[in-house]
């Protein structure tokens, strides 16, 4: 029982050792479709324990063998079966994971070995996706560090977010170091306290870039109180954060914030859209515009300013996908309409790729379209999505249901919106997406890879 699982990644083994010791580096490899979360990475793969979040207040806690551990070469940890909540070890018993680094060539063999009577039919998806997310990680940064960036400290804001838990594993496990902006008291170094209505002056002394991903979600009924709670949590604080980066004190170079394309509007025919393409027509399409107009301040004192214009993020932990997923699993999926609205979308890794290149590319300033480079109409990704997960699609959504939950406004804008965006500014840089087709990412992020 259990399974041995090898691969090579081509980067020296001190570097990939040096990966998995820092912080984020289990975030990046816990499968986003199972049912558990990181509550506690080990400090220390020597002696370290980790602490995983399941259903129901569960905890599956990890703790690291001293007497297997080899400085960058190898490391163990077992399954804890003793003390609360422990109900769930020991049904599996006995779990005990080696990871063994070796050199291979130009690159490093990366041995997996679990010992356990859980059956490898059941880890190898697990391993598989470990594998791309390890793969793609270490290119990124690689392509970051030959293009000459040092290790940053980047401010960010909604680091608590989908997006902004997932960016802040990816930068400080590949040597960055992430200060998040919290509204709640300040807890350690890592923190600071923003308030966004009157940043405090000293927010931003002393750090390279900010990332600003704060916003109320669009998802919802387009009611008068939801339309001011998208608009006031994006413009104003916006335009005070950039103008306290615009006056910081050995401050940041460069402002990426988050942005979308919905500067498009909400229904632009077959039209390819880049960003030299005009603002569209719509509540949302004057959100956006008025969102990136408030990064001014910034841009005006010389930062590089880079509005991040996202697509629909495709990711199992959050978003869209999350609330389809179900659906289609049960067999209860299919298109929304005449299925023939353009789906600009992007994969939640190529999406953090893009905030990583964001920070140190200096062709890439103004807004950059966040978008995969094959766009699909609704209809293929349903087909896609029924694919991957081995279920049909032929339930079409009537135009009732989504006006029904969204409102007429919000189903317009949101679920039958079609915008067919092109990454101009990515493409001209010469950017490498990890997943180009959206069944590729749909597999990724489900456990189909």
């Amino acid at each position: 029982m259990g399974i041995d699982y090898q691969c090579v990644v081509d980067h020296l083994r001190a570097q990939v050792w040096d990966w998995h010791t820092r912080p984020g580096a289990m975030r990046r490899l816990v499968p986003p479709w199972q049912p558990m979360t990181v509550v506690r990475e080990s400090v220390s793969l020597a002696d370290g324990t980790a602490v995983l979040g399941l259903p129901a207040g569960l905890r599956w806690v990890a703790r690291h063998d001293p007497t297997a551990y080899v400085e960058g070469s190898r490391f163990a940890d077992d399954l804890v079966t003793a003390g609360p909540a422990s109900w769930p070890p020991r049904i599996i018993g006995t779990w005990r994971h080696t990871h063994t680094f070796t050199d291979s060539g130009t690159g490093t063999r990366i041995h997996d070995r679990i010992e356990s009577v859980v059956p490898a039919a059941a880890l190898r998806s697990t391993f598989v996706y470990r594998e791309h997310q390890l793969h793609g990680d270490l290119a990124a940064h690689r392509d970051a560090a030959d293009a000459g960036l040092p290790p940053l400290v980047v401010a960010m804001t909604g680091a608590s977010g989908l997006i902004g838990s997932a960016l802040q594993a990816f930068l400080t496990s590949g040597g960055h170091r992430v200060i998040r902006l919290v509204r709640r008291p300040a807890q350690g170094p890592d923190e600071r306290r923003w308030d966004p209505r009157a940043p405090a002056p000293d927010l931003l002394g002393g750090v390279d870039a900010v990332v600003h991903l704060a916003g109320a979600s669009i998802a919802g009924r387009f009611t008068a109180a939801h339309r001011a709670a998208i608009r006031d949590s994006r413009v104003e604080p916006t335009r005070r954060l950039a103008a306290a980066a615009a006056t910081a004190d050995a401050g940041p170079r460069v402002f990426v914030s988050a942005s979308a394309i919905g500067f498009y509007g909400f229904d632009c025919g077959d039209a390819t859209l880049t960003e030299n393409s005009g603002r569209g027509s719509g509540f949302l399409a004057g959100v956006v515009a008025d969102w990136e107009a408030a990064t001014r301040p910034a841009a005006e004192a010389g930062l590089r300013v880079v509005p991040v214009r996202t697509g629909i993020v495709q990711a199992a932990a959050g978003g869209t996908l999350r609330l389809l997923r179900p659906l289609f699993a049960a067999g209860l999926g299919g298109p929304i309409g005449n299925g023939r609205q353009w789906l600009s979308w992007i994969g939640l890794d190529d999406l953090l790729d893009v905030y990583l290149r964001a920070l140190y590319d200096d062709r890439l300033s103004g807004p950059v379209n966040a978008v995969a480079p094959e766009p699909v109409r609704n209809g293929e990704y349903t087909r896609e999505l029924a694919r991957v997960l081995h279920r049909p699609a032929v339930l079409r959504v009537p135009a009732a249901g989504p006006r029904l939950l969204l409102g007429a406004q919000g189903a317009r804008e949101l679920a039958e919106a079609s915008a067919r965006v092109h990454p101009a500014a990515l493409t001209a840089a010469g950017h490498r997406f990890r997943h180009r087709s959206v069944g590729e990412a749909l597999a990724h992020q489900l456990g189909s890879g």
